[in-house]
Order: structure tokens, then sequence, then C-alpha cells
């Protein structure tokens, strides 16, 4: 595959711009394009929010729904000819919660489907550490789900980005 970045994290706050980073690095390289998308369209807000998306991506992106089997979905698509692009692991740490998954288990399937990929992986999450500390079990429970997922992907990843502004800082 031209131009092969390896695996990829691209970290960030929301609307920071991290998804149209990680497209933009997914485009530049030759080769079929995967989504594996993890949101659920729970709302019309969503839907729209999708579909928008979708069309922002073009006809060279093939679309995966993995809300759930995301190591699964990454196994199957991963090829040396396909570039597989995750957004997000936040919106999956999410759905893993909600259906009561084993989220340690859900996280080691992931990391091990991301060394054993055959091409490329672009993985984007958010970075939910940086705020102030929730005021409910819940959603301490999500942020610390989500920064081991965070931390467990960016050791098996060859690069990490940080993107704030827009701007990328190179992590890793």
């Amino acid at each position: 595959m031209s131009g092969a970045i390896g695996h990829l994290l691209v970290l960030g706050g929301a609307r920071s711009g991290k998804s149209r980073f990680a497209q933009g690095r997914a485009e530049i390289l030759t080769g079929e394009l995967v989504y594996l998308a993890t949101a659920q369209a729970f709302d019309d807000e969503m839907r729209e929010r999708i579909a928008l998306h979708r069309v922002d991506r073009g006809p060279r992106w093939s679309t995966v729904e993995a809300p759930l089997e995301l190591a699964e979905a990454i196994t199957s698509y991963s090829t040396p000819e396909t570039v597989v692009l995750v957004d997000c692991l936040t919106l999956w740490a999410s759905n893993l919660l909600l259906a009561e998954r084993d989220t340690a288990a859900a996280t080691e399937g992931l990391v091990h489907a991301v060394l054993s990929a055959r091409g490329p992986v672009i993985l984007v999450a958010n970075e939910v550490g940086l705020g102030i500390v929730p005021d409910n079990a819940l959603a301490r429970r999500f942020r610390d789900v989500a920064g081991k997922i965070n931390q467990e992907v960016a050791r098996a990843v060859d690069s990490a980005i940080f993107i704030a502004a827009g701007l990328p800082i190179s992590l890793k």
C-alpha cells in the first residue's frame, strides 16, 4: 500500500477536527477505504449527523456499522489493500457500557485486532480526561473506561496525534 502510515490513534476534544483529520490521513493512502461507524442513531439529531458524515466521506468509502463488535469488524475488513478508519472509540465505550458488556475484555479484543490488522487502522477517540470530575457514578465510570481504552490503544498503535482547534500535535 503506497504511503502506509501504520496504525494511528487520533485524539481530541469534541468538535476539535479529529474526525476530519483522520479521514484526510486515510484518503491520502491508496487502496480501499472502510469506515467502521460506532454511532447509533437513537434520535433525529444523530440520524442527521450520521447522514451528513456519509455524504462528506463520498463514494470511495464503504461504511460498516460496528456499534459493539468492533474487534470483529476490524478483523473482517482489514487487508493489505484496505485502510480501516474507526470513528469513534468513545461512542463504542458508551455502547459497551449501555449494553453491560465486559469493557476490559472488549478492549483486549480491540487491541489484539489492531495489532493483528493486515493494513493500516486509524482510530478516533475523544480525550475525556481534560475536564472536571463528573458528579455521578455512571459518568465517572464512562470517563474511566474511555480513558483506559485510549491508553491501551495508544500503546498498541505506531503513532498518536492530539487535535486541538484543528491543529495536530504529535504524541507518539
